[in-house]
């Protein structure tokens, strides 16, 4: 098939547009890529990347058009609005430019917030009558309201109206999470329209090098934090917990990321004199994280204690289980459900410090055979359910059904 993949994320930014496009072309399909200028997430250009630098590319066959768009910067409301628009407005006119050039099969948008992204897919839909599949990352407006803090109601009855027209002009309805029907379905008949399209983990986290270079860590428990360091992640009550660990010369936490919290996590650290118990080390590729994770004793996941979060399953739970280590979650709903059905690691209420100073101590108190049991389980599940092999097998299906 002739596939275009609309992101404004992708490749060197660590996102699944990157995996799914490099498989689908490994697959025989002929895949192109509409991106934006790699600034994830720090907020500014990659080096080697510019307005004029690398705009067009082919990677690993990937035919790669990158469109302008003002850089995320320190990720301020205004700044983000800028960055969505302005990508969504350059990506839409190279779109058209696209669409008068080839002809597509498939149209794939991937959304992991924002919602902006449709437009350039649905550029090609009014030219070519392309089918769109809306592979859905996040809830909207729902996570405006909730992740932004967003209380307008009409902004966000405006947004409600566009994530439903931008629901109508799918095909399909690709979700990561079941608990994203109902408030799916909530904005029209789309039932019929909907498939669970659930995230994986890289191979090269499951299959990776554990002797990869990595800074010396700290002895001790350690339990590891990885990832986007942002405020989702409830880093609050994770750095609450850590407080209340501050004594005890075992645990250490371990932070491998960036984010926007990074600096409340560092200052948390410097105000409370938590460096012999919270260790930060910066972010990497995701090459490194196989090394990182085959030195924790627990991986730590965590979401605010908010209605579009309990609907939510973060990409690292199916990551941590590929690992093979014993997972702690401190989250409600689907992400919650998995690892207890896997009886992979431990569970514990979103935004509940006490219960999660509870757990580790009860973790810390386990023999490492149980411990290692419970990390078995997650891989084991893991392969079963999330390997990127059978996820994109099952796209493959739906891309050339009727």
């Amino acid at each position: 098939m002739n596939i275009l993949i609309v992101t404004q994320y992708f490749y060197p930014e660590t996102f699944k547009s990157t995996d799914l496009a490099f498989e689908l072309q490994k697959r025989g399909h002929n895949v192109t890529v509409l991106t934006g200028i790699p600034n994830y997430p720090e907020g500014k250009v990659y080096a080697s990347y510019g307005f004029f630098k690398n705009i067009k590319q082919q990677i690993n066959g990937v035919k790669i058009e990158r469109a302008w768009l003002l850089p995320r910067g320190n990720g301020g409301g205004i700044r983000l609005f800028s960055n969505y628009y302005t990508w969504a407005f350059f990506a839409s006119l190279k779109a058209l430019k696209l669409s008068l050039r080839n002809k597509y099969d498939a149209v794939i948008v991937h959304e992991p917030s924002p919602i902006t992204q449709f437009y350039p897919a649905l550029v090609v839909k009014k030219i070519q009558n392309t089918p769109i599949y809306f592979w859905v990352m996040d809830l909207w407006p729902e996570s405006l309201e909730i992740a932004g803090g967003l209380k307008n109601r009409f902004i966000l009855s405006y947004y409600r109206s566009l994530i439903t027209r931008f629901y109508n002009h799918s095909k399909k309805i690709l979700i990561t999470s079941k608990g994203f029907r109902k408030s799916i379905n909530e904005k029209g008949n789309f039932d019929s329209k909907i498939e669970y399209f659930p995230n994986w983990a890289e191979d090269v986290i499951s299959n990776g090098d554990e002797n990869y270079p990595i800074p010396d860590l700290p002895e001790g428990f350690k339990i590891m934090f990885a990832g986007n360091v942002g405020e989702s992640q409830d880093m609050e009550t994770i750095m609450e917990a850590a407080l209340t660990l501050k004594n005890n010369k075992v645990v250490k936490f371990i932070i491998v990321g960036d984010g926007r919290k990074m600096q409340f996590v560092h200052d948390f650290i410097n105000t409370h004199h938590l460096q012999d118990t919270v260790f930060t080390m910066g972010r990497f590729p995701v090459e490194a994280m196989s090394a990182f994770f085959s030195k924790s004793d627990l991986l730590l996941v965590s979401l605010k204690d908010d209605p579009i979060f309990n609907l939510t399953v973060p990409a690292k739970v199916q990551a941590y289980m590929s690992a093979g280590k014993p997972i702690l979650a401190m989250l409600n709903g689907e992400g919650a459900e998995i690892v207890e059905e896997a009886d992979c690691g431990f569970t514990v209420p979103a935004s509940n410090s006490e219960k999660l100073v509870e757990q580790i101590m009860t973790a810390l108190d386990m023999s490492k055979q149980l411990l290692s049991q419970k990390g078995d389980n997650g891989k084991k599940y893991y392969q079963k359910y999330f390997r990127m092999q059978e996820c994109i097998n099952n796209l493959e299906t739906i891309l050339k059904s009727e």
